[in-house]
């Protein structure tokens, strides 16, 4: 396979890969498919979707953590090698599909909710991102981030009502995941380096909130996490 960098902020906040839980996805998959990449920063003029993560390929840049594995996925087939989800039965596919859709459209403005909306949270981020780009431009994100959570649905909730729908989220994947070692059984699919992300990303995140309770209440959810930690990214501070 061609030489990928990846692209996507600079820091690993809090003992977790990255500020983004796409930007987690990605990466997390690049280490479980054994695929070699390179970091460098992110340049929001060059991403093709104006978003993180972005790769650049054999000359191509490609955007969007979901396309580019899906991408990644092809290629590994193409040459021969064994793509993640190769051999993963339609029903089981379908399951890995809806959860990672639950947590990318659904749980995602939860977390987002808590980060950027409530007063703590925002202190929280706004000391992380002075890190990597200039201050002044942290509030506009913040209004921005707050009118897009209003008009996707979620910000129109109270903060208590919005986190026990994530909370009721991690509990329907709990249930799935059962005492499996990954979400579909014995090794891991692209699905688990999404669920990884968002487990990851909450239980990490220094804000004591309902959502961050209501993940740790599942205690096949807190394994998972420090069993994919102690597998894959050994270069973060361990877990106990």
């Amino acid at each position: 396979m061609d030489e990928i960098t990846l692209h996507q902020p600079p820091t690993r906040p809090w003992g977790s890969p990255n500020l983004s839980p796409f930007c987690a996805k990605l990466e997390c998959y690049l280490r479980m498919a054994e695929i070699p990449y390179t970091l460098s920063r992110f340049g929001r003029g060059e991403s093709p979707k104006g978003k993180m993560p972005y790769i650049k390929i054999g000359g191509a840049v490609l955007g969007d953590s979901q396309l580019i594995i899906e991408d990644l996925e092809r290629r590994l087939a193409a040459e021969g090698k064994h793509p993640l989800d190769e051999g993963l039965s339609a029903r089981d596919a379908a399951i890995g599909r809806i959860v990672r859709r639950t947590l990318e459209e659904a749980t995602y403005f939860v977390g987002m909710y808590a980060r950027w909306k409530t007063n703590d949270g925002y202190a929280i981020q706004r000391a992380e991102f002075k890190k990597w780009i200039p201050g002044i431009i942290i509030p506009l994100i913040r209004r921005d981030i707050t009118k897009k959570l209003h008009h996707q649905g979620t910000g129109r909730h109270s903060f208590e009502e919005a986190s026990a729908m994530g909370a009721d989220d991690y509990a329907a994947i709990a249930e799935i995941l059962g005492d499996k070692p990954f979400l579909l059984g014995d090794k891991p699919r692209t699905v688990d380096a999404a669920l990884f992300a968002f487990v990851d990303g909450t239980l990490g995140y220094p804000l004591d909130s309902p959502l961050k309770q209501g993940v740790a209440r599942h205690a096949n959810l807190v394994a998972y996490r420090k069993r994919i930690r102690d597998r894959w990214w050994t270069d973060l501070p361990a877990l106990p």
